[in-house]
């Protein structure tokens, strides 16, 4: 499985691409796509779709997994990020390729194995699953949907019916390392990726 991951946003669209070869996770690529507000919206959305769309030609994905919607209190800023995100959704419909929505929160439990990760734990643990440092915020967030992504796919929504027992040892993992924090969220992740090679 090949996935691209899309970390919306109407000034910066966040993408990163993670294949799948057993249980490892071979990182092809990661970038950001800038607007301008100097541009009309319309110009900055078609930037967007058109960039998505240069993505799924270079690499070829055959899954996408995008952030859901969360609430915002700027209602402006909401719709912006909206359309930025629709546009993308619409470039992986006209690639061809399904689309997962993931809840920022259900993507920083597969990333890091607790879904109040800061943005620090989870560039952290992207880096330590692909082995690369990610250029940006944006382009770190989007590799960790993708991540995300392939997690959900393969292992079909763990965070449902699972989730308690998962939240269970995850806590556990945190208290045998005894701390918290980032060493607890690499430890809990190292201890993840141990069960999942079983």
């Amino acid at each position: 499985m090949r996935m691209l991951g899309i970390d919306p946003g109407l000034t910066c669209t966040g993408w990163g691409i993670i294949e799948q070869h057993g249980t490892a996770l071979i990182h092809l690529g990661h970038g950001q796509i800038r607007t301008s507000t100097s541009q009309s919206d319309h110009e900055r959305l078609q930037l967007i779709f058109d960039g998505i769309m240069a993505v799924c030609q270079e690499h070829g994905p055959t899954a996408a997994s995008i952030e859901s919607v969360f609430v915002s209190k700027n209602a402006k800023s909401a719709l912006k990020l909206g359309m930025a995100r629709g546009v993308a959704m619409a470039a992986c419909s006209a690639a061809g390729l399904p689309l997962s929505e993931i809840a920022p929160r259900l993507a920083k439990k597969a990333v890091t194995g607790t879904g109040t990760a800061d943005k620090k734990q989870m560039q952290a643990m992207v880096s330590h699953l692909t082995g690369v440092t990610p250029k940006g915020a944006d382009a770190a967030d989007a590799l960790g949907l993708a991540i995300a992504g392939i997690y959900e796919a393969a292992n079909g929504q763990i965070f449902g019916q699972k989730a308690k027992s998962y939240d269970k040892q995850i806590a556990s993992t945190a208290r045998s390392v005894g701390g918290s924090g980032l060493s607890a969220a690499i430890a809990a992740a190292l201890a993840k990726e141990d069960r999942q090679r079983r």
